[in-house]
């Protein structure tokens, strides 16, 4: 879900009385976007790509477009961003992130991997619950559950390392070629 993150600075803040801001800041968010900010600093090229709409589309596309991260959105259309998908190549890597806005099927993440099955695709997938479950059959690159959604994929409270690896594995065991 690209978005835009609203941040204020207050001096002094005080509960129960007006505040004044003394400054504020806009940046493009979502953890998709964030990946792609990320690896721009890093210096790998990359496309930051999903659905956008109206002022708020516009002003994610104008912000990335100033810290010099490509972009290539999708006015609402998911038809759109299958085609833009189709014009992946073999061990390019795609991030699918975050969760699914409720205008789009909650098949999403998995909706993708099984239309680009057999490409050579390397994907990654940073959900939680059924999105990232789902995906699992369709032997994602990486997942990267926290120890939380770990725990809550298999009903489970984590307490330790060695219950991390053993989810872990269970996960791979599902299909995950790689566990973050």
């Amino acid at each position: 879900n690209p978005s835009l993150d609203y941040i204020v600075d207050v001096t002094d803040f005080k509960t129960g009385v007006v505040n004044r801001t003394t400054g504020e800041k806009i940046f493009a968010g979502g953890k998709g976007i964030n990946v792609s900010m990320v690896l721009k600093n890093l210096g790998m090229s990359n496309t930051s790509l999903g659905f956008t709409a109206g002022f708020t589309g516009n002003e994610i596309k104008r912000l990335l477009g100033k810290k010099g991260v490509n972009t290539d959105f999708i006015e609402v259309d998911i038809k759109k961003l299958y085609e833009k998908l189709d014009c992946l190549k073999e061990s390019d890597v795609l991030v699918l992130a975050g969760s699914i806005p409720d205008v789009m099927p909650s098949s999403m993440y998995m909706d993708i991997m099984k239309h680009l099955e057999g490409r050579g695709i390397n994907i990654v997938v940073d959900a939680t619950r059924n999105l990232l479950t789902n995906v699992l059959p369709y032997k994602p690159f990486l997942i990267k559950p926290n120890n939380h959604e770990l725990g809550e994929i298999f009903g489970v409270e984590i307490t330790d390392k060695d219950d991390v690896i053993k989810y872990a594995k269970k996960l791979q065991e599902q299909g995950a070629r790689n566990v973050l």
